[in-house]
């Protein structure tokens, strides 16, 4: 077993938390993704393929991590109704291990191992249609600088599964999903639901020792005040990276939010084609309510559900001051992803939303891929002989892109930013529109021919090294 640094952190809680549950026996355990540069970074790089299967295929445990996998307990608001029939359904904490670079706690989680108590009648697995999505969902937004969940291994489970939303029978999968935390605003709303008092502050001190240690509060309130703001913070710092992305998660529901403001859980996810606020991922979302524009309303009402969940431990006051840090604190990180996805250095003095006021008016006006408009214009200015030659290059020369080009010219290249770098020889950006998406799926449903997809996250990586978030 190579060097590792395993923990049990999350059994601290204790049984109210979670139920110890066990895998589903697969048939079959083909691997077809590792994530080999996470798997240095935790200490498992060098497991043999035979060993990867067992532990994240079989679940044979971790060596000093726990003994059995933990579903975990939590509610939920979905599509702003209140479920308190939730948990871990199709997937559990398998194992936490610390990162090696910064020491930071981290948790192994599955999707599709398994019938759970939580599971409602389903059968708790993964089609492998949806571990591919997943994979490639966290594998563009990393490489676009969203702070995601990473997609640790993918395997094929050699099941037949039924699903209305695929043509079926269709192949099955189970997923490894590395993350800062699984701790969601619905574990916190569980409690408050079943007037779970001592367990609310048995989380909220946990959370704030394990993930916020920075947090120096003396008394409840003000700890509880002092916790809501940071995880509004970082939520809001989420939502500005998925705007900038482009990214439309698709069910943002408050048992898909987790404290520590990490995008996860990749469901129907989408990313824009053209800059359009209505645009949506799910089929099933009929009112659009989680389109790519509302996003930022839903996870400011979300946080606000948090809120409410903390009422037994801090007065109204403490709570709303730190929520009425949401909107601020979007703006602010709008401002920074912008920025880095344009290669360009702050210039201060309101020069940012001008900038991105200009930048949304003239997209919504146009049909430029959202993509390009980023790619054509990395280093503001320095770009426009780039942008000149791009297929948006019509576009740019219209009067209503005038106000985009003045605000380019209040800003400076960022220090690191690296032109020359041959990804930006290209005409085009790699993007991961549903019509890629369905072209990569295709030859491994047809003929199990997995080199497009390989191919694609080897390109997803380059992008990802251009743009410096490799």
């Amino acid at each position: 077993m190579p060097q590792f640094q395993p923990s049990t952190n999350h059994a601290a809680l204790g049984p109210d938390f979670f139920d110890p549950v066990a895998p589903a026996d697969f048939p079959q355990t083909i691997l077809r993704h590792r994530d080999r540069r996470w798997a240095e970074r935790v200490g498992l790089d060098t497991l043999s393929d035979e060993a990867w299967l067992r532990h994240f295929g079989r679940f044979e445990p971790l060596p000093g991590s726990f003994e059995q996998p933990l579903a975990l307990r939590y509610h939920g608001h979905q599509f702003r109704s209140y479920n308190p029939d939730l948990g871990d359904g199709r997937g559990f904490l398998f194992a936490q291990l610390h990162d090696l670079r910064d020491g930071r706690l981290l948790d192994l989680a599955t999707k599709g191992s398994g019938r759970t108590p939580w599971s409602r009648g389903a059968d708790g697995r993964l089609t492998l249609k949806g571990g591919v999505r997943e994979v490639l969902a966290t594998e563009m937004l990393e490489a676009l600088g969203v702070y995601t969940s990473k997609s640790f291994s993918l395997i094929e489970t050699g099941e037949s599964l039924y699903r209305g939303d695929e043509p079926s029978p269709t192949r099955s999968s189970v997923l490894v999903r590395l993350s800062h935390s699984h701790i969601r605003i619905g574990t916190f709303q569980r409690l408050a639901y079943l007037n779970e008092t001592e367990n609310l502050k048995k989380l909220l001190d946990y959370t704030v020792r394990t993930y916020f240690p920075e947090i120096v509060a003396e008394g409840e309130a003000e700890r509880a005040g002092a916790f809501l703001q940071t995880v509004t913070r970082r939520v809001a710092r989420m939502g500005a990276q998925w705007i900038a992305a482009g990214f439309v998660h698709g069910v943002l529901n408050t048992d898909n939010i987790n404290v520590t403001g990490e995008s996860f859980d990749y469901g129907p996810w989408r990313f824009l084609p053209t800059y359009d606020p209505e645009f949506t991922a799910a089929y099933f979302d009929e009112t659009r309510l989680y389109s790519f524009g509302r996003q930022p309303d839903t996870l400011a009402w979300n946080l606000t559900r948090l809120a409410e969940t903390l009422l037994p431990l801090a007065e109204a006051s403490i709570l709303e001051e730190a929520l009425n840090e949401f909107w601020s604190t979007f703006r602010t990180e709008l401002s920074a992803a912008v920025l880095r996805r344009l290669g360009l250095a702050p210039a201060g003095e309101g020069r940012e939303a001008s900038l991105i006021t200009a930048m949304f008016a003239f997209l919504s006006t146009v049909d430029t891929p959202y993509e390009q408009f980023f790619f054509d214009w990395r280093g503001g200015i320095a770009g426009a002989e780039r942008a000149a030659k791009s297929p948006a290059a019509e576009a740019y020369a219209r009067d209503d892109f005038r106000p985009v080009a003045n605000a380019l010219e209040q800003f400076k290249p960022a220090a690191n930013l690296n032109l020359d770098h041959p990804y930006f020889g290209r005409p085009k950006p790699r993007t991961m529109l549903i019509d890629e998406v369905e072209a990569i799926w295709a030859p491994i449903a047809e003929n199990d021919d997995w080199s497009l997809f390989e191919e694609t996250l080897r390109d997803i990586r380059f992008m990802a090294e251009a743009y410096g978030n490799e």
